[in-house]
């Protein structure tokens, strides 16, 4: 290729269209997107100024949305000053109804057409009164104007390029010719495509989100107890990640995620879930020991109040019997009966509280279900029960919570189903560690979790994170109905403990606690009576931290 070629100025302005096209077609940012098309539209064409306008989502009005003058020195827009109110609306019709063809951008948006104007002051058949009065008030002399519309592969415009005083050697206004209008036009072209393209990737993005939200709140939605958990741990998820990233923390010095990275975890964090939906209903909003499709603690309350009756009888018997011998029932009876009905009291208000679940069950209160059970009770046919069944008393010794070892396993199977569900969806590059990460917030560091079984060094850090976060969202519930709303001090120290039992990741336990992330977060969503005095100096857990052997 001759010398003569690379000196060629339509030859340097095409290599450099070319050139600006890959750019736009590289270009994620939408505000960065914006200012390229407009600052290379200027540069292509020489123009002083130029502005770009947005057509409204109604397809009824432009704003506009970029503004640049050189000679004036604005830069509005982009990573200029915001363009505010200063500029409203243009309307692409009249209050009549009838297009708005008076006004030049109006009309090139309208007829899809590009125009060029050679002296605005001098043009008949457009209005240009606005730009006199900004002349007027700036002193800006507006003469030469090019203006271009961006249609998308529908045809349809999306945005229209003006620019305006197209500058000469000597840094004079001059007019737009032919080939400035074939060089912005085909910009126009490719702008439009990186426009559209960028359109249409927020606006997947968008529906990917709303999708994966209204998932998690569908879950939300099947209990009342843990009816803010999907919603509660990407946001712990998120607090933590952004507290660790970057930060060279002590065990984690080389974590580091970019905002993709965080946009997966945030995903995942989302859908952690997921495999709830199939969760049986029973199961998921089982609030009580003995709650199946009703609360079978109302048919021991039944029998209860049958023995308590039978008593009654059973006194009035032997009160009947010794009036008839001339004689009042002895106080030792009467003690008896009284102390007999108080012991029928209290074993009833001990099993209703045994039905509520808790935190940790004794050895002594099990055994105290399970001797109540061997009481009896006798129906109207003379038949003789027992005074809880098998199952009942299975139900009510329940050590934690309110599931039994087979709903427990059932409840686990969601993680099982969590991950059946994302392995079989085809997410793109930068979604690829979502079914990881989501299926990981319960396993354990020394590999006794599920569903894989999976150990610390097996398991990536974002994984970790969401462990930490469900566990804290779960113990500062205040939604759940067989424990109080737990303090902060106390969640901690559970967590703490936690970690001790190799079940939590200890470096991220201590940046959870030394970076105060679980204050950020119980600012946003606990109850004040929760946040309560953490003394960090005395809580379990933190002396297995990297941190502590730095």
């Amino acid at each position: 290729m001759s010398s003569a070629t690379h000196s060629n100025p339509s030859y340097e302005r095409i290599r450099r269209l070319n050139a600006i096209g890959i750019a736009l077609s590289a270009q994620s940012d939408q505000n960065q997107l914006l200012e390229m098309i407009l600052g290379s539209a200027r540069e292509l064409t020489h123009a002083d100024a130029g502005t770009l306008y947005m057509v409204e989502p109604d397809g009824q009005s432009l704003r506009f949305v970029m503004v640049q003058n050189d000679k004036l020195n604005i830069h509005l827009g982009g990573s200029g000053a915001p363009v505010g109110d200063n500029f409203p609306l243009i309307p692409l019709h009249l209050e009549d109804g009838r297009p708005n063809e008076r006004m030049i951008v109006a009309w090139s948006v309208l007829n899809k057409k590009t125009a060029r104007i050679a002296d605005a002051y001098h043009e008949e058949g457009f209005d240009f009164s606005g730009t006199r009065a900004f002349d007027e008030k700036t002193g800006y002399r507006s003469k030469s104007f090019l203006t271009v519309p961006l249609r998308n592969h529908e045809g349809e415009v999306i945005a229209a390029l003006q620019l305006l005083n197209k500058l000469d050697s000597s840094g004079e206004p001059t007019i737009f010719d032919d080939s400035d209008q074939d060089i912005a036009e085909s910009l126009a072209s490719q702008a439009a495509i990186a426009l559209t393209n960028r359109r249409l990737i927020d606006e997947l993005r968008t529906l990917f989100d709303s999708f994966t939200q209204v998932i998690a709140s569908a879950i939300d939605s099947k209990s009342a107890h843990t009816g803010a958990h999907c919603r509660r741990v990407p946001d712990a998820t998120l607090m933590l990640a952004e507290a660790t990233s970057g930060s060279k923390f002590p065990g984690i010095e080389e974590f580091y995620m970019s905002e993709e990275d965080m946009y997966e975890l945030k995903t995942a964090a989302w859908l952690h879930d997921c495999g709830k939906v199939v969760t049986p209903h029973h199961v998921m909003e089982k609030s009580t020991k003995l709650e199946t499709i009703v609360d079978r603690i109302d048919w021991v309350t039944d029998r209860f109040e049958i023995l308590r009756r039978d008593l009654e009888i059973e006194k009035l018997q032997e009160e009947l019997a010794a009036v008839r011998q001339g004689q009042e029932l002895s106080q030792e009876r009467q003690t008896y009966y009284q102390e007999a009905d108080q012991q029928l009291a209290d074993d009833l208000a001990f099993l209703q509280g045994a039905n509520t679940g808790g935190e940790f069950m004794a050895d002594e209160l099990i055994a105290r279900v399970e001797s109540l059970g061997e009481k009896s009770w006798v129906d109207l046919k003379e038949k003789e029960h027992r005074l809880l069944n098998d199952d009942e008393v299975m139900n009510l010794s329940i050590r934690k919570g309110t599931l039994n070892n087979d709903e427990r396993k059932i409840m686990e199977g969601h993680m099982v189903h969590t991950l059946n569900m994302l392995e079989q969806l085809p997410f793109p590059r930068h979604l690829q560690r979502v079914p990881e990460y989501a299926g990981g917030h319960h396993e354990r560091m020394d590999g006794k979790g599920y569903p894989r079984g999976l150990k610390r060094d097996e398991m990536s850090i974002p994984a970790r994170i969401m462990g930490i976060a469900d566990v804290f969202e779960a113990l500062t519930a205040h939604e759940r109905p067989y424990k109080k709303p737990m303090p902060l001090s106390l969640a901690l120290t559970i967590m703490g403990r936690m970690v001790e039992d190799n079940h939590l990741d200890p470096d991220l336990y201590a940046a959870f606690v030394y970076k105060k992330v679980y204050l950020d977060y119980a600012k946003k969503h606990l109850r004040d009576e929760q946040i309560d005095e953490v003394d960090v100096d005395n809580l379990p857990g933190l002396r297995l931290a990297s941190v502590s052997q730095a």
